[in-house]
């Protein structure tokens, strides 16, 4: 019998190949599995609310593993965190999984952020956390952009070529623009995302914010429903996942 484990991580992309384990380098996952692995000295599959790219960092993913025996919480948090060391993961939350919980399944509503730094010198502290554009971006514009994107509907135009997602329907609850000093931040909010699609999104509104599209090319670029209408894929290093929510 196991015990299962609701966990809330946070890492830092830039050292990862992402979060499912691979054989080309180092993901979340692989990391945090061989923590517990450490700890309990057996296996286990350690399952996400969200499956984020290549350089795409966490505030607060949901995630659960299935341990052996009953350990007190904070005794798991602790433990995976010593073990997960130096890697810049940690586990800031751990806690009994109430009955049929499941990371990816029960969960009601994800929501990413996209910062990019818009101005004329590149940042250097920020370099690996932000989409650095120079030219001007007008935050208002791009903002008219995106309201043609919120509601139901088929995403094609935006969905990566190896989506596995068996509907391109989704319901996008909320894509909001925001410039915050030399910062333009998208806050995108759903139950659920196809593969690449906040990034593919934001590489569209990139081009309204640089005057490149008008608003309403976004719209016709959403319902030609061919990825080749729409704009660019937004770099990885940008895009954090900022939380995910599950049933009280």
């Amino acid at each position: 019998m196991t015990v299962r484990y609701k966990l809330t991580v946070e890492y830092d992309g830039a050292a990862f190949v992402g979060w499912q384990r691979q054989n080309n380098g180092l993901s979340v996952q692989g990391v945090l599995e061989e923590a517990v692995r450490r700890l309990t000295g057996c296996d286990c599959s350690a399952v996400a609310a969200g499956r984020t790219d290549t350089g795409v960092h966490a505030l607060a993913m949901g995630a659960h593993v299935d341990l052996i025996r009953d350990y007190d919480p904070e005794t798991v948090r602790k433990a995976l965190n010593f073990h997960m060391k130096p890697h810049p993961v940690a586990v800031i939350e751990a806690s009994l999984a109430p009955q049929g919980f499941h990371a990816r399944f029960s969960a009601l509503e994800r929501s990413y952020l996209y910062r990019i730094s818009n101005r004329p010198t590149p940042p250097v502290l920020e370099r690996h956390r932000v989409w650095w554009i120079s030219n001007p971006l007008d935050a208002e514009r791009m903002s008219l952009g995106a309201a043609h994107l919120i509601g139901h509907h088929d995403f094609s135009t935006f969905r990566a070529g190896d989506c596995q997602a068996k509907s391109p329907f989704k319901t996008l609850d909320d894509l909001s623009v925001e410039r915050q000093g030399d910062e333009v931040h998208i806050h995108a909010r759903s139950r659920s995302f196809l593969h690449r699609q906040v990034r593919n999104m934001v590489g569209t509104l990139k081009m309204v914010g640089e005057g490149k599209w008008s608003p309403q090319d976004v719209k016709t670029a959403l319902e030609a429903r061919a990825r080749a209408a729409g704009g660019p894929t937004a770099p990885p290093q940008g895009l954090y996942f900022v939380k995910v929510i599950y049933p009280a």
